[in-house]
């Protein structure tokens, strides 16, 4: 049988009255809403609760699952340590998982476990879950940092897993939505957060799911959302099915939205493979985009490929633009995959004889030897958006007075230690964050003086 039902909730701290000593009067439309869902959560007595938290381990390329035959909890960190939890992991259904993963080469299991207590994203769920129901195992899976449509693969591969067993379960997404609702709220404010909130919600009080991986990341991280990976997951776990949606409250009285929503499958429906249909769309419109990129990018592609696909250096074409022949410079190749940087390197200052091969030479690398990330893989090639910066000559500049972050890049410098950010890159809007991510890359301390050049580049998509 497909999942029962899913639940997407919010997992404030301050809604449990140990902890919150009266704040918790201030969100309680969020508690009646809250006490609804788990009412409704009891009613279809779940073998299995599986519960997606952002406070559980998480990994920038892998998916957490929680070892073990269970784990205990409290709420001592919020000063409310006579709130306990222990729980029974349903160790089956998550080795059925883990082989499927495995079997798939999908990036989840057991790995890496750091902290074996209970998280307060997975406990606030389960607070108002076990007042009404103490039957059932949980099943807790913690986020990554891969790409959202990743997130969905993880909740079909759920799905899957849970179906093909018979379990009887619920899916619990936790997650709070925008916490930059408010001015004076503890985040303060910025216009992405309810724009960010209303998106959400509207979508999934359609059940549009696939709305869902539509959201830019740098839009997402402006609005400071918590819980969007998690929601997408559950999306997942939904895929192919006619559902049934109910928003039953949204506050954000504290500066931070919360929106607890239901869903119920009511039954296959082949026009909700929500993943397939926007990997298709992503598919044709990156044809079209490559096929209408420059020279540049297209000899930068073409690297990519014969390095992915046959680990072979591309000789440098015959048919190229003079410039790219001729010309000696500094280039950064960046390739994204739906929406995120997936590898990025560059030369500050020419290295090889002329611009072709350094455009050559930094794709490969970009594709392959980028430490934050692993190799690309044949699979991703078609999914992947490729630009080429072509650098200026660096220049010294007295003062950040000088700098434009959206016009020039900029290059930070302190003896031996050097680090470069390239211009009008999304999700870096000051002057300020230009030059504090500089000095990150180069291991320059706040303290540290620093040199300060800037540059110019030509962008080519």
């Amino acid at each position: 049988m497909p999942v029962q039902a899913a639940f997407m909730v919010p997992h404030p701290p301050l809604i449990v009255p140990e902890i919150g000593r009266g704040g918790e009067e201030e969100i309680r439309e969020t508690t009646a809403a809250y006490e609804q869902a788990a009412r409704e959560i009891a009613a279809l007595k779940p073998e299995t609760i599986i519960i997606t938290s952002p406070h559980s381990l998480m990994y920038a390329d892998y998916f957490h699952i929680s070892p073990g035959d269970g784990a205990k909890g409290s709420f001592r960190q919020f000063r409310a340590g006579q709130v306990r939890f222990s729980e029974q992991y349903d160790v089956p259904l998550r080795e059925a998982i883990c082989r499927l993963a495995e079997a798939e080469d999908f990036p989840a299991g057991t790995l890496g476990e750091k902290d074996p207590e209970l998280d307060h994203g997975t406990m606030v769920p389960l607070w108002f879950i076990r007042k009404h129901y103490t039957g059932g195992k949980i099943l807790r899976i913690g986020l990554s940092g891969l790409p959202l449509s990743e997130h969905y693969r993880l909740g079909q591969l759920i799905a899957r897993v849970v179906e093909e067993t018979g379990r009887n379960a619920v899916f619990v997404a936790s997650g709070d939505l925008s916490h930059k609702l408010k001015p004076d709220g503890p985040y303060g404010f910025a216009p992405e957060g309810p724009k960010y909130d209303g998106r959400l919600l509207d979508a999934c009080g359609r059940a549009a799911f696939g709305e869902l991986l539509d959201f830019d990341e740098t839009f997402c991280e402006k609005a400071a959302e918590c819980g969007h990976r998690s929601f997408v997951i559950m999306a997942g776990a939904l895929d192919g099915l006619r559902v049934k949606a109910n928003v039953l409250s949204h506050q954000d009285v504290t500066g931070v939205g919360y929106g607890i929503c239901t869903f119920y499958p009511e039954g296959k429906d082949e026009n909700r493979h929500f993943l397939k249909n926007w990997l298709e769309k992503q598919e044709k419109e990156l044809e079209k985009r490559a096929a209408g990129s420059d020279a540049y990018v297209k000899l930068a592609r073409a690297a990519v490929e014969s390095w992915v696909r046959n680990r072979k250096v591309l000789p440098v074409p015959k048919d190229l633009p003079a410039e790219l022949l001729t010309r000696r410079a500094g280039a950064f190749v960046s390739i994204h995959e739906n929406g995120q940087l997936r590898g990025c390197i560059g030369t500050i200052g020419p290295v090889e004889e002329n611009l072709a091969k350094e455009i050559i030479q930094n794709a490969v690398s970009a594709s392959s030897r980028d430490p934050r990330f692993s190799p690309i893989t044949e699979k991703e090639l078609k999914y992947l958006e490729i630009s080429v910066d072509v650098l200026g000559e660096a220049e010294p500049v007295d003062s950040p007075d000088q700098l434009d972050v959206k016009r020039y890049g900029v290059i930070v410098s302190h003896g031996r230690k050097r680090g470069l950010l390239l211009p009008d890159l999304d999700g870096v809007d000051t002057v300020e964050e230009q030059i504090r991510i500089a000095r990150r890359k180069a291991g320059i301390r706040d303290h540290e003086d620093c040199k300060l050049e800037r540059f110019e580049v030509v962008r080519h998509f």
